[in-house]
């Protein structure tokens, strides 16, 4: 058990859909500017190191707005101060800029200004961001060499295919290699712009949230992709919930603000069917026990945290080791798509050398006849 009441006892919200809408963020409009993970990385270090110098907020958000990397950056940075100045606090100010920051973000800070820690929890989440920047430049580095293998079999077999299909030992009708190269210069013209358009429609298409859901089903059914999916969502959880938690924010709240760090509807809808049991008055262990996404270890280390009455340490350990297993889920995730790859690269070429045979060996026997 957790032993502070505080924490479990705190007043009920009015419904228990009023604690489960708060894993659901407005949708922006189309062409509303969002700070993302890259910019978020540098903003709450920034804010971290200049309010532990005892530098005021004011002061601290100027400084940071100054540093900022891009325009809707220091936009929001400079709407935040105003707010603040007009005599909002920082929590508010937060809040009235959702369409462009984070609500996990927008939460702590809220969380840590009512609680008089707001240091704590600036470091808290330059950690936060850190950690998720950290893991992602390593899934995008990870994803390089698999990236460029496709792109030039593409080009490559496309190019080579085409040739394969106009090759003609006709002397009436020879074969030109600059007419051909000017063929597949429009022909993958014609092919980068339909991508382009795809690319358009599918962001767009983002705003609404569906893509979401249809990526959604096929990351967490597919193996090995469901397994990169489950324990980077884990691990985002539980390191969400853990800062929430140390924030002294409602049980329910913080389950709620976690499941929707995970950015997946339908483990974030899993981890929700929590609620109904901590609404009733449930431990942990209880309200995580119907749900699929958790693993063992994460059961068996939330029930050793409630009964020691070290939840949050616990947590911080299950966060830990779920990023370490993503992170070996990644590796196995990139040797199977690897293989796949060599597999289609090498039955490219096997068709490639197939349909050359094939012309060559009909244009023989049109000759002979």
């Amino acid at each position: 058990m957790l032993g502070a009441a505080p924490v479990w006892r705190q007043a009920r919200p009015r419904s228990l859909y009023a604690a489960a809408g708060l894993c659901y963020t407005p949708r922006m409009p189309l062409f509303t500017p969002k700070i993302g993970l890259r910019e978020m990385v540098p903003l709450c270090r920034q804010m971290a190191t200049a309010y532990d110098a005892g530098i005021p907020v004011l002061k601290v958000l100027q400084m940071a707005e100054r540093n900022a990397r891009t325009a809707s950056t220091r936009t929001v940075l400079l709407n935040l101060r105003s707010t603040v100045e007009a005599g909002a606090t920082l929590g508010d100010a937060a809040r009235a800029q959702g369409s462009s920051l984070p609500p996990f973000f927008t939460e702590l800070l809220a969380s840590g200004e009512r609680g008089g820690h707001l240091d704590l929890m600036l470091r808290d989440l330059a950690d936060y961001y850190e950690d998720r920047m950290a893991l992602q430049r390593a899934i995008v580095g990870s994803m390089v060499y698999p990236g460029i293998m496709i792109t030039a079999a593409w080009f490559l077999g496309s190019f080579a295919l085409g040739i394969i299909q106009q090759l003609s030992f006709d002397v009436r009708n020879p074969f030109s290699l600059s007419e051909y190269i000017e063929q597949y210069i429009s022909f993958q013209t014609y092919v980068l712009l339909g991508v382009g358009v795809a690319a358009i429609v599918i962001w767009l298409l983002s705003r609404t949230g569906l893509p979401q859901y249809a990526w959604g089903a096929f990351s967490t059914k597919v193996w090995p992709f469901s397994q990169v999916t489950r324990k980077f969502a884990l691990s985002r959880f539980f390191r969400s919930f853990v800062l929430l938690l140390n924030s002294g924010l409602g049980i329910r709240h913080c389950v709620a603000q976690a499941a929707a760090t995970t950015a997946n509807p339908y483990i974030r809808a899993d981890l929700m069917r929590a609620l109904p049991v901590i609404e009733r008055g449930g431990t942990l262990q209880q309200a995580f026990g119907e749900c699929r996404t958790l693993t063992r270890m994460a059961r068996e280390m939330l029930a050793v945290g409630e009964e020691s009455g070290k939840l949050d340490i616990q947590l911080k350990k299950v966060a830990e080791y779920h990023a370490e297993e993503a992170k070996l889920a990644v590796t196995v995730a990139l040797r199977f798509m690897n293989f796949a790859l060599l597999l289609g690269v090498g039955g490219m070429v096997g068709y490639i050398v197939i349909s050359f045979y094939s012309k060559y060996f009909s244009l023989l026997d049109s000759v002979m006849q």
